[in-house]
Order: structure tokens, then C-alpha cells, then sequence
């Protein structure tokens, strides 16, 4: 195995939060120029759909980690192994 389970965490990690920001900005739409009466932010979406993005965020994230493991385990994206001493 070229690398450990927390490795592979940590990478699902970050790629989970880089699809994240990549999903956000889909759907949104602009919304009225008045300005908002009830309190909210002149930016803030009237339907963010934050739990339908998660759930994609979460398969797409899938499906870009596992990719990425493919290129691990075949040798085509090689880590470098800090396991080893450092030659002097």
C-alpha cells in the first residue's frame, strides 16, 4: 500500500472542500435590485439548496478521489515517502 488510511482521508478531505467551492455558485441566480426589507444581505440567495449541494459535493468528491487513488496506486501521481531518513 503507497500510502496510509490518513493520507487518504486527508486527500478525500481536501478534495472535498475544493468541489465545495467549485458546486456553490451553481443555480444561483441574481436576485431583485430592492433593496432586502426583511434584514437579509443584498447578496444573500432567497434559496441557497445548501443540502442538495452537500450531497453532490459529497458524490462528485467521490468520484474525483477515487480517481485520483487510480493514479496513486498505478504510479502515474507518485507522493514522495518522508518515511525514509534523509540522505546525508
Amino acid at each position: 500500500m503507497p500510502i496510509g488510511i490518513f493520507t487518504m482521508i486527508g486527500i478525500y478531505v481536501v478534495v472535498w472542500w475544493t468541489v465545495l467551492f467549485g458546486i456553490l455558485p451553481l443555480g444561483m441566480s441574481q436576485e431583485s435590485p430592492e433593496p432586502p426589507k426583511d434584514g437579509a444581505q443584498w447578496g444573500a440567495p432567497k434559496t441557497p439548496n445548501l443540502k442538495k449541494k452537500f450531497i453532490t459535493t459529497t458524490w462528485v468528491a467521490v468520484l474525483v478521489w477515487i480517481f485520483i487513488m487510480v493514479l496513486i496506486y498505478t504510479g502515474w501521481l507518485p507522493l514522495p515517502d518522508f518515511s525514509r531518513a534523509p540522505a546525508v
